[in-house]
């Protein structure tokens, strides 16, 4: 659990930017906490955290912003970093999973030979909205062999029911959002 200070400090590091992508939209830009290295040192050592508590030997990120917060949470750890991509980006082979987002449908992937049965994965992603990707990426993981110990984003918008729609998919792994809106 991240504790009130760094809380404190990450949310004074996020930027709201009224209509983007589209008008009636606040969005939650998180440059500003990627530029300030106490703030990104403070989330890193908080996901890393985690990556203790529960037992973590592999450490997945989605694509794209997952990659920024997850890479250095696995070097921290002492983990393996693996990416989950949109379809079509991985070389060699892989497994894909559909999964369906508000306006239509999308596809990610991992390389098949990178998680398999004994792996204890942390899926790590920026924003947790409706869930459909983290969704697609614990069914993912799965399917690749490996154990899924728990989800953690840096933000959950909770108006968007993600948590509702992954949480059945989690069969009891923690789902932790460091800052929730």
């Amino acid at each position: 659990m991240t504790d009130a200070s760094t809380r404190d400090l990450l949310l004074s590091r996020i930027r709201d930017v009224a209509d983007h992508p589209k008008p009636g939209i606040v969005f939650k830009d998180i440059t500003p906490l990627l530029a300030d290295p106490k703030a990104f040192t403070a989330l890193t050592d908080a996901l890393a955290d985690l990556c203790g508590a529960y037992g973590a030997t592999k450490v997945v990120g989605l694509e794209a912003r997952g990659f920024i917060l997850a890479a250095p949470v696995a070097v921290r750890a002492g983990l393996g970093f693996i990416p989950v991509r949109k379809a079509g980006k991985l070389p060699g082979a892989t497994l894909s999973q559909s999964y369906e987002l508000e306006y239509g449908t999308a596809e990610m992937e991992v390389h098949a030979e990178d998680l398999g049965e004994g792996d204890r994965v942390i899926v790590i992603d920026d924003v947790l909205a409706t869930g459909g990707t983290a969704e697609a990426s614990v069914e993912l993981v799965r399917r690749a062999g490996a154990e899924v110990v728990g989800v953690a984003v840096l933000l959950e918008l909770g108006f968007l029911d993600g948590r509702a729609r992954l949480e059945p998919v989690l069969r009891g792994a923690p789902l932790e959002a460091l800052l929730t809106f």
